[in-house]
């Protein structure tokens, strides 16, 4: 017999309360509970960050985080960057500069790749990397998700471009 906990998560700026045993992690809550599947299962060890998203405003990787620890607390999912029909800045600059070949990894470079636009406007290429480090991708040789990267900081200075929901 399993206890279940009740949690009360703020998503994409939408509130959704669920009974959830509490040893299931946040991704597949985001993935299986809740249908959103634009964060990807990659590597279930936290080596890859295909799951990344923001819990809180930070950037996290899902598959490490129980879905009870996310209890109160507001998540930022890929499917939250932009209105549905639109694109971010950062989704734009990853099709604009083929920053993506597969697109298994890439909702989780993005959402790191948010992460460090909106605590760093103008960042260097190495700052990119760096910031990049904890997200793998076995396709693309990271240069042009680097240009990618580029490209969106150059654009959301221009714009304001925060994610749907944010700031409600």
């Amino acid at each position: 017999m399993t206890m279940k906990r009740e949690i009360t998560v703020t998503v994409n700026g939408q509130q959704h309360q669920s009974e959830v045993e509490p040893r299931m992690l946040l991704v597949h809550y985001l993935r299986e509970t809740l249908d959103l599947t634009g964060t990807h299962i990659g590597c279930d060890t936290s080596q890859c960050g295909a799951c990344t998203v923001l819990l809180d405003g930070q950037s996290v990787k899902a598959c490490t985080v129980l879905a009870v620890q996310a209890d109160g607390s507001e998540v930022t999912t890929i499917e939250g960057l932009a209105p549905e029909g639109s694109l971010h800045p950062i989704q734009e600059g990853f099709w604009e500069k083929h920053g993506l070949q597969c697109g298994f990894c890439t909702p989780g470079m993005i959402m790191a790749s948010y992460n460090l636009l909106k605590n760093n406007p103008d960042p260097t290429e190495e700052e990119i990397r760096t910031s990049l480090k904890g997200n793998i991708c076995r396709c693309t040789g990271y240069q042009n998700i680097v240009k990618a990267v580029q490209y969106a900081a150059e654009q959301m200075r221009t714009s304001a471009s925060e994610p749907v929901g944010a700031g409600e």
